[in-house]
């Protein structure tokens, strides 16, 4: 246990003991506990694992390779059609999660032994992302946008064909392109 890690246990007023019992059947697993995006993250020789968080309707496991691991069990939850590696599993009580205590065991390590691997998750490119078509207007019409944005990182070019994709209505597309237009060709990502 990792001292600095404590204070998110003794926080929460939601999950606590849910939380603890993650904490104990993780760590158990041979571990490194640090706080990381200030939630308990677990490593294996400084790559991460598994971390701990809380949502409104539940607590969770998340696996940073969880698209890798065999899921036997069918537990493995992706959060949303974007999240290409990590996986969830959820638990709404900790009867749920001591009841499974083992298979959460069994996860762990094949997540720890897929890291000892080497096996890297094979991420989609931008060029596969959807552009929007409010997106698209702007690149056609504004070279110098189009420029800025291909020499963005693919990561940065995620994040924006991501963030403008979300909107249901077309109005707030391309709201958020105009605003994002300036941070673009400043070579800025959208949370720089």
């Amino acid at each position: 246990m990792n001292p600095k890690v404590d204070f998110y246990f003794s926080k929460a007023n939601q999950w606590q003991e849910e939380i603890k019992q993650l904490r104990m059947i993780v760590l158990d697993c041979g571990l490194t506990e640090e706080l990381k995006w200030g939630v308990p993250c677990y490593m294996f020789q400084k790559s991460n694992i598994v971390l701990i968080h809380v949502f409104k309707e539940y607590c969770a496991l998340l696996f940073f390779k969880g698209a890798l691991l065999n899921d036997a069990r069918g537990i493995l939850i992706q959060q949303t059609r974007n999240v290409q590696a990590g996986r969830q599993v959820r638990f709404t009580n900790v009867r749920e999660i001591v009841k499974m205590k083992n298979i959460l065991k069994a996860y762990t390590y094949e997540a720890i032994e897929v890291e000892k691997s080497g096996l890297k998750v094979d991420f989609k490119k931008s060029t596969e992302f959807i552009i929007p078509g409010e997106f698209q207007n702007k690149l056609d019409k504004i070279p110098a946008l189009k420029t800025a944005f291909n020499a963005l990182t693919p990561g940065r070019q995620r994040g924006y064909l991501l963030y403008f994709s979300r909107p249901k209505q077309s109005k707030t597309r391309e709201s958020r392109v105009e605003k994002c237009m300036k941070q673009i060709l400043n070579g800025k990502g959208l949370n720089d």
